[in-house]
């Protein structure tokens, strides 16, 4: 490039300063564009998603018996049917006084004395007792019959309202003891059979030995 007089101008070179600014403006410049774009393409998005809280875990229910091949329960659990699962000794020993209990009220109000009416609800009751009951829990139904006759006669006597307030001691004591004496035959009966019934079914039913 020539200037009017004929001279030749010499061109400006770019100095290393102001080089090093525009290629450190350049590379400020791009991760905001690159930035803007993204947002610009997500359409305003966040960048993060949300995430969902995670629901509290339940506790665990309590282990129950599980049964074995052929639907039989675990030993220590089933009754005297392999398949049939043991009721626990305290409802065991409430349905056989329940059963004595109402035999006991039935014969005493009907006829004043224990007779068939007892002895049927008196065996029933305890023999249920002692097959229904689970195999841990036969000690219980075992040696139950006499203590529910002893204690299902007197009460019931008391809430029949027998003897009397007017009556001496030896008038109250015959009237509850004769009861009493006259269910020892069926206690006595009872008491064996619920006897060999258990025993049996601890020879049979022993546990596995691993």
């Amino acid at each position: 490039m020539t200037d009017p007089a004929g001279e030749r101008t010499p061109r400006r070179r770019p100095s290393a300063d102001s080089a090093r600014g525009s290629a450190a403006r350049s590379r400020s410049g791009a991760p905001g564009t690159k930035a803007r774009s993204s947002r610009a393409a997500d359409g305003g998005a966040p960048m993060k998603a949300r995430r969902s809280p995670t629901p509290p875990e339940k506790p665990a229910s309590k282990s129950e018996p599980e049964r074995g091949t052929g639907g039989r329960w675990p030993m220590a659990d089933r009754s005297a049917l392999p398949t049939v699962l043991g009721v626990p000794p305290i409802a065991a020993v409430g349905i056989a006084a329940a059963l004595t209990a109402i035999g006991v009220l039935v014969d005493l109000t009907r006829i004043g004395n224990l007779s068939t009416v007892f002895t049927v609800c008196h065996i029933s009751g305890c023999v249920l007792a002692v097959i229904w009951v689970r195999r841990s829990g036969l000690f219980g139904p075992m040696v139950q019959p006499p203590l529910l006759v002893a204690a299902a006669v007197p009460v019931v006597v008391l809430m029949a309202g027998n003897p009397r307030p007017g009556q001496g001691v030896a008038e109250q004591l015959l009237v509850i003891g004769a009861p009493l004496v006259n269910a020892f035959p069926v206690m006595a009966w009872t008491t064996g059979t619920v006897l060999v019934l258990g025993l049996l079914r601890i020879v049979l039913q022993r546990p596995l030995s691993a």
